[in-house]
């Protein structure tokens, strides 16, 4: 299959779904100096594919999708699809100036104005669960499911890291058909942008492979869920130091780690409505699921909202280079870009406010003690609810942001209306 690729210029909306327009792959140039329409409504189409009614924007207005050099992505051809050029973009006025609704402006800004606080640099890294469906039932963690995935395992590594993604580990899960795959840290606009071409990524390969991924919550209720952990450390702007690590202090998290981690624990069942967002969301996100039993700060506890993650020192490792701290309560129906933003600016309010958490909890306390940290929401409503509550966390966001973003939850609401859990974990899996 020989053609001349196209361009795809692409955003990533409200539903964490990937839409974009694509230009000949000779036009590109100019795409690139003025980029290609779009539309403000384009920003109120839910998950299962509508636009919201009665959203702010209505039939008016006209948007740039302006594709970003450093969010270039190049697909190569294979036997069942051309080459492509993939570029992420910012929606931007068609002057060229900033729109205060697009997700990617919101986690740029986000990252900027931390770093102006702190003189830090934040790094992420994305780790994704999906299911693969297509092989036969394997044991968890096996040797077997591993190999009952080739070639699509072998290819999907090869694929990630030619189109510069870096990836670090793939794996058989504990759930039935569920994998798992991860990339290296990196600056967190970078890593937000990552975790938006991996999952387009995989999903395109698996069909190519005669298989179907989906990176939805939950297949069934009764089943193992997939979460999307988000992995943050912090450096030094000036020196690229590690600034997160602290011997001196408890479970080694320095002050204004400690900080950050406050911050976002305070805030954390508004930020559950922004990162875990979908009607099936919450039936993972409950105590001994190992998602999320509670909002708290735990070392190595699987069960926190917000994790201090081990170190080891094995081969030469350095503990200052690899601590970090992972929030536990995303999954992939959320936008990467606004999940980034969102927990950033939490984690600015701690260090503002000089935030401490209650206590860091470990793996030696009793299940009884965790009975008494605050819980997330139970469902998306109670989470929306939370949202609009907190008048800081409304700050963070343009109005028009955040009444689309409302909005297009309780479309999607309605759209599972009268479903069953497991019928609504079904209609899921299909978006994702």
């Amino acid at each position: 299959m020989t053609t001349t690729p196209l361009t795809f210029i692409a955003t990533n909306d409200l539903s964490a779904q990937t839409r974009g327009r694509s230009v000949p792959g000779a036009e590109t140039p100019a795409a690139l100096r003025r980029g290609v329409g779009w539309v403000p409504a384009n920003l109120a189409i839910g998950a299962f594919g509508h636009i919201a009614e009665d959203n702010v924007f209505g039939a008016t207005g006209d948007l740039r999708l302006m594709p970003d050099n450093e969010a270039l992505f190049n697909i190569a051809e294979s036997e069942e699809r051309p080459g492509l050029s993939y570029y992420l973009a910012d929606q931007t006025r068609p002057d060229g100036s900033p729109w205060a609704c697009c997700p990617r402006t919101f986690a740029r800004d986000a990252l900027r104005e931390f770093t102006e606080l702190t003189g830090s640099e934040v790094v992420a890294s994305f780790e994704h669960e999906f299911f693969l469906s297509g092989a036969e039932e394997t044991a968890p963690f096996s040797f077997e499911r591993f190999r009952k995935a080739e070639p699509f395992g072998s290819k999907l590594v090869e694929l990630l890291d030619e189109v510069g993604l870096r990836p670090e580990t793939w794996l058989p899960e504990y759930g039935e058909d569920q994998f798992e795959i991860t990339l290296e840290p990196t600056g967190a606009l970078a890593a937000a942008d990552r975790a938006v071409v991996l999952r387009d990524l995989v999903r395109d390969l698996a069909e190519r492979s005669g298989r179907k991924a989906s990176f939805a919550p939950l297949l069934d209720p009764d089943g193992s869920g997939s979460g999307v952990h988000i992995h943050f450390s912090l450096r030094d702007a000036q020196t690229g130091a590690p600034v997160l690590h602290d011997p001196e202090r408890p479970s080694d998290l320095a002050e204004v780690g400690a900080q950050f981690a406050a911050g976002i624990i305070t805030h954390a069942k508004p930020l559950t409505a922004l990162t875990a967002c979908s009607p099936a969301s919450y039936l993972r996100l409950s105590p001994n699921r190992w998602s999320v039993g509670g909002a708290f700060l735990g070392e190595y506890h699987r069960e926190a909202l917000v994790r201090i993650c081990p170190t080891s020192t094995l081969g030469g490792g350095r503990p200052q280079h690899q601590f970090n701290l992972e929030y536990r309560a995303a999954d992939a129906t959320a936008n990467p870009w606004l999940a980034v933003g969102a927990i950033v600016r939490a984690g600015m309010e701690g260090i503002k406010r000089e935030y401490q958490p209650e206590k860091i909890w470990h793996e030696e306390d009793s299940a009884e003690e965790l009975t008494r940290v605050p819980k997330l929401p139970t469902d998306v409503e109670d989470a929306l609810d939370a949202l609009r509550k907190d008048d800081i966390v409304m700050s963070w966001f343009h109005p028009d942001l955040i009444q689309t973003y409302v909005d297009v939850k309780r479309a999607d609401l309605e759209s599972c209306e009268g479903l069953t859990a497991k019928e609504i974990c079904r209609k899921v899996a299909n978006v994702y």
